[in-house]
């Protein structure tokens, strides 16, 4: 396994059959150093938007259960693809440190940017990191960014292959929650 021969974290999202034919999962899996999986999670929102009727081959997934894991220190959060467009789930995943969003958004006006809006929306609402990957139609290579906890986008790898390291700083969260502290503050 890859994680295991690399010694590093790795969050994949996949294609997990489920019990009913014609239809599977959209899941996040995490696996750790050691290859030995970490979490996962079944995407429960489905597109079934502008045309597009994802829920024809996808099943969401039961359980709506926020699903965060520890690393290195760090908790980290998954949601996945047309989740971003629900803030109540990022809200959901109160304890985590990170948000790791995978998607492969279908091609539509102004994707891209409200791809990049939502992750930075996400991060500005929990005071979190977001790092988001997504398959950008048309390009096949696709687009990761990281948003920092006040909407910065840290780093983009915009649509060309590669890798870029960008440490995550606990102490900047921190520094954003006091500085708004909208989780004391909150009132719904």
């Amino acid at each position: 396994m890859i994680a295991q021969r690399h010694r590093i974290a790795l969050v994949a999202g996949v294609v997990e059959t489920s019990d009913e034919p014609g239809r599977a999962y959209n899941t996040l899996v995490a696996f750790g150093p050691d290859g030995g999986r970490l979490a996962f999670y079944r995407k429960i929102h489905l597109f079934d938007a502008q045309g597009f009727g994802e829920s024809e081959f996808i099943k969401p997934g039961e359980s709506t259960a926020p699903v965060v894991f520890e690393h290195g220190g760090v908790r980290f959060g998954l949601m996945t693809c047309y989740d971003l467009r629900f803030p109540e789930l990022a809200r959901s995943l109160a304890d985590a440190q990170v948000l790791l969003v995978c998607s492969s958004w279908v091609p539509g006006e102004h994707k891209t940017e409200q791809w990049l809006a939502l992750n930075s929306a996400r991060a500005i609402e929990k005071s979190v990191y977001v790092a988001g990957v997504c398959q950008a139609p048309p390009a096949s290579v696709g687009r990761s960014v990281l948003v920092d906890p006040m909407g910065v986008i840290e780093a983009d790898l915009g649509l060309a292959a590669g890798v870029r390291t960008v440490e995550v700083s606990l102490e900047t969260i921190e520094r954003v929650r006091e500085s708004f502290p909208m989780f004391r503050q909150r009132r719904l």
